[in-house]
């Protein structure tokens, strides 16, 4: 498509040169396009969208995309038809699980038009013939680094260019740093997507960046912070336990590939991940100290975290539970102190966290603390201000002064001030230090109330920091009191409201009270009324069990108490008649918003906020970048931006490596596509005809037998649901036909013998646990002749159980509960020990001497379960999906005569008919252990009773009218025998 014919509307959305060249390329061939991150993928391909919208009669699928992208691609399409009127043009619509309906799918398949599918409704709709492929015109896969050979998405595809050769396809990434793992990795990701070109954008590209760098630039300023020495001690405390524990895993694994890793590599996002990834196939022989310092490192991570971007209460905090975490219960004498905490290091980076808050002691015997009342006299509050809030404040002073002397901006944009946080809690805080950064608090002396005055000169965190504080106190408090009654010591009776972020233990106290005549407003119906303001108080007694568990504690913690009862009668349900008198439209001129960093979602903010000042309070290189393309793409807007990081600190660090990372990872792409050779795809539809006749041959057949050949390919049933795993990926790559079906007995049909229920490890402990895998098994062996258990291992972790054990104790499971920060994992010890009764291996055992003939297939990894199913198939039939569907929901006879009836002869289930499938199975166990009963009168007796109880009471005269003479008096002599009792004497 030349720029002559290009329309005005694709030259007006895509104003930047580099958008215009993708966009041309994208036109004219496939190809797999991968962008740095903020430089408008999105935007990019909404356009392509709409010109396939806009021309009609076409089906163009999206795959891959989340809830939040197809919220915008469907925002931005409906502006294009907006501007463009296109009659043709549908816009995008969605088929996920609240459109999972057969007949609206179909319709919707039918109509045409730009549709996001998602990936587990989108291939079931392929193989069950649903959605035609050769109907599609064409695909867009997003997040392209994700279509690995087992995903999903590449399964799709591989169905497409079996049947569609001429749509096209086009992928989509903006993370360059996973095509450059491994060997060969962005030719093995455009075998996967049947690809032949790759085009790189990054930001140092000629085009991007005279597109960017070209026209008015973005004012941006940087606001260097410098952390106090306090937080600067607990920095280097913190990196000196995360280089020990680097070098202990060097020093204990030697085959960790972790040669070169440093302080810096551990700084890394997933640095963490990586190492447990590492160790997965070996993880069940690794030390448990080694265990346990995996953990540790994802905690140190988010140590360092918190130390930048909360508040110093919030760090003690955390600390804290981290501490209880680890700390045994009483009584329990195994340690389990991680390694880092013995540590000088560690006992500095504790006590300077606590000298950031208070000094002196902090008692956990007193009562709550309420929003007025003062603190203790022995506690001496310090309460550290991070410095960002105080540069923040300054910031905008420095924006009003601006303001006052340039009251009307030469261009379009208003005047609101845009704050740019990591995440939403961050945002929360930001927003808490504004709302109260010019409240004060009187004087503590004489008993007076802390109560904010108006409007001092000077921002300070003091009014927010010590209502913090007073939260802290109260939950460290509650936290002493719930861990004794965890544990049965020292429980008293005592009463408990609930405070932020914890359950608060107080002595018995009148629950404050607004004014008689001012009541709470509640908006909604009745039933949110009725629960609105209810205030959690009710009392914990001791327990002296050391069973007892968090959720009863927790539920006993719930049940309001009287003076809460009468307090609901204060609250009213407004029917919404006067909204109109109390809610109104922001004036988006004079407005400061505070918003987390959401990907290509941003690009919605700034087009919609326009704001002229925008302060980043952490820094982001891909929203640097959307402040460029957003500045570039309007010349008429001016922008000032302000960037805020710690100097020499870790966030300036992992910003720069975050940059270093990947400016090198499409330095390396660009070296591979240089070198590499075309991809060559082998398509199987061209072969011969006779070629793929030889290729079903079995000549594995001895004693004479006949050679079996077909030109057809094998067929598996598989259960919809099945779709999640990569299995059914791999059993199509084995040239198996798969059948999609919803199946209520078993996971795969192999043969009209042979089912199979799938379970993962996980899946496999908690279905035993629950008792759903012994009713599966039951149900298989009533309607197969070979029920099978397959039990699949992860491909990239050790083929044992031990491989789900961990060195946690069990106290840190519970602290971990009663904790929102704490993120210790929980041992599955209990449950994988073969010398534990209620093991995974006795449970197991249980289960095969249950159902002898369930036969139990273990599978080290989903390529292994592939060929297991086809050597399983080999000389067999081909399943009925028809019947397999019917298996479980309709009860023929036909179905009911088999060899599942064990002793029960074809005839007598016949004379059952379909009835005796839908009876318990241990009653039937219990009538063929009484003596002379015979197959034929248990099924009359299931047919003409209801429970083994009204046969133990019945009459000779009734027994002999349902199974005869001969058998009833077997019965009836059976039930009414006397048993003597040797202990006691007595005839019961």
């Amino acid at each position: 498509m030349s720029s002559e014919n290009q329309s005005p509307l694709v030259k007006l959305s895509l104003p930047l040169q580099y958008q215009q060249d993708v966009f041309q390329e994208l036109r004219s061939e496939d190809e797999l396009v991968i962008l740095a991150p903020g430089l408008g993928l999105l935007r990019i391909v909404t356009n392509l969208l709409h010109t396939y919208d806009a021309a009609g009669n076409n089906l163009v699928l999206v795959v891959s995309a989340n809830d939040r992208e197809n919220e915008w691609l469907g925002e931005a399409l409906a502006e294009h038809y907006a501007v463009s009127k296109t009659p043709l043009a549908r816009g995008l619509k969605v088929i996920n699980t609240d459109k999972a309906k057969v007949s609206a799918r179909q319709q919707l398949y039918a109509q045409g038009g730009v549709l996001s599918v998602t990936s587990r409704i989108l291939i079931v709709d392929l193989l069950s013939t649903l959605l035609d492929p050769e109907t599609i015109t064409g695909m867009v896969i997003l997040h392209a680094e994700k279509v690995i050979s087992t995903s999903l998405e590449a399964f799709i595809i591989r169905v497409y260019r079996q049947f569609n050769k001429t749509g096209f396809l086009k992928a989509f990434s903006d993370a360059p740093e996973p095509f450059t793992t491994g060997f060969a990795p962005l030719a093995n990701m455009l075998r996967n997507m049947f690809l032949q070109k790759t085009s790189l954008w990054p930001r140092f590209q000629i085009t991007v960046a005279e597109s960017l760098e070209g026209r008015k630039k973005a004012e941006a300023l940087e606001k260097v912070v410098s952390m106090t020495d306090k937080m600067r001690d607990i920095q280097n405390a913190v990196l000196e336990c995360v280089e020990v524990s680097v070098r202990e895993l060097k020093k204990s694994n030697p085959v960790l590939d972790i040669d070169d890793w440093n302080v810096d590599s551990a700084l890394q996002k997933n640095f963490d991940v990586v190492i447990q990834r590492q160790l997965d196939p070996n993880w069940h022989r690794v030390s448990v100290k080694t265990r346990q310092i995996v953990s540790d490192l994802a905690v140190l991570k988010n140590i360092l975290h918190l130390l930048l971007t909360d508040d110093a209460i919030s760090l003690l905090k955390y600390l804290d539970t981290v501490i209880a975490a680890h700390s045994p219960p009483p009584g329990y004498t195994k340690q389990t102190y991680s390694p880092w905490l013995y540590l000088e290091a560690a006992h500095v980076l504790l006590e300077t966290a606590r000298s950031r808050v208070y000094r002196g002691k902090l008692s956990t015997q007193a009562g709550l603390l309420g929003p007025h009342s003062s603190l203790p006299s022995a506690l001496e509050p310090v309460l550290e201000e991070q410095p960002k809030w105080q540069v923040l404040a300054e910031t905008l002073d420095e924006i009003e002064r601006d303001l006052y002397l340039n009251p009307t901006p030469g261009d379009d944009s208003n005047h609101a001030i845009l704050i740019m946080c990591s995440d939403r809690k961050a945002c929360q805080q930001v927003r808490e230090y504004l709302h109260t950064m010019h409240s004060r608090v009187q004087s503590e002396n004489g008993g007076g109330s802390n109560t904010p005055e108006a409007m001092e000169p000077g921002p300070s965190a003091e009014f927010m920091m010590r209502r913090k504080l007073r939260d802290y106190i109260n939950w460290k408090r509650d936290f002493a009191k719930v861990r004794n009654s965890l544990y049965g010591i020292n429980a008293k009776r005592s009463e408990v409201k609930e405070v932020p972020g914890y359950t608060s233990v107080t002595t018995n106290r009148v629950p404050e009270r607004g004014p008689p005549n001012k009541r709470r407003r509640v908006r909604g119906s009745s039933s949110t009324a009725s629960n609105a303001g209810r205030t959690p108080n009710s009392s914990i007694q001791e327990k002296a069990d050391d069973t007892t568990q968090v959720s009863t504690l927790l539920d006993e913690a719930l049940q309001p108490t009287p003076a809460e009862v009468a307090e609901k009668e204060h609250v009213i349900v407004d029917d919404l008649q006067d909204m109109e008198d109390y809610y109104e439209l922001f004036d988006m001129k004079d407005l400061i918003i505070i918003h987390a960093y959401d990907g290509d979602m941003d690009e919605h903010i700034l087009e919609e906020a326009r704001p002229r000042y925008i302060i980043m309070y952490e820094p982001n290189a891909a929203f640097i970048r959307r402040i460029e393309v957003y500045r570039s793409s309007h010349t008429n807007r001016d922008v000032r931006v302000f960037v805020m990081y710690y100097g020499d600190s870790v966030e300036e660090q992992q910003f720069l490596s975050a940059v270093r990372r990947e400016k090198d990872a499409f330095t390396k792409l660009i070296k591979e596509k240089g070198s590499m050779a075309m991809s060559l795809t082998h398509d199987r539809s061209l072969e011969d005809p006779q070629e793929q006749f030889l290729r079903t041959v079995n000549t594995r057949i001895a004693g004479g037998g006949r050679l079996a050949a077909t030109a057809a390919p094998p067929t598996v049933v598989v259960d919809v649901r099945e779709f999640r795993s990569p299995l059914a990926s791999l059993l199509h790559g084995h040239n198996m036909v798969l059948v999609p079906c919803q199946l209520t007995v078993g996971d795969y049909i192999l043969t009209p013998d042979i089912c199979v229920e799938r379970k993962s490890v996980r899946d496999l402990i908690s279905s035993l646990k629950n008792g759903r895998l012994y009713n599966q098994a039951e149900t298989m062996l009533q309607h197969y002749k070979t029920p099978v258990l397959l039990i699949e291992f992860d491909q990239n972790k050790a083929f044992t159980f031990d491989a789900f054990t961990s060195s946690t104790n069990p106290s840190a499971f519970v602290t971990d509960n009663l904790t929102s920060f704490a993120t210790p994992s929980f041992s599955f010890g209990n449950i994988i020990n073969p010398t534990n009764p209620k093991s995974i291996q006795h449970l197991l055992v249980l289960l095969t001497l249950t159902f002898p003939r369930l036969k139990v297939i273990w599978s080290s990894s989903p390529h292994q379960t592939a060929e297991i199913f086809t050597e399983l198939k080999k000389n067999n039939s081909e399943p009925d999906p028809i019947r397999a569907v019917q298996i479980g929901l309709d009860f023929d006879i036909a179905s009911a005569i088999g060899d599942q009836s064990g002793s029960r002869s074809k005839e007598m289930m016949a004379v059952a008919g379909v009835e005796h499938r839908i009876f318990n199975q241990l009653p039937q166990d219990m009538l063929e252990a009484v003596l002379g009963t015979t197959p034929h009168g248990i099924e009359c007796l299931m047919l003409k009773t209801n429970n083994i109880h009204e046969i133990a009471n019945m009459e000779l005269e009734d027994l002999t009218e349902i199974v005869g003479q001969q058998e009833a008096k077997a019965i009836f002599r059976f039930f009414r025998r006397s048993v003597f009792d040797a202990e006691t004497g007595e005839t019961i």
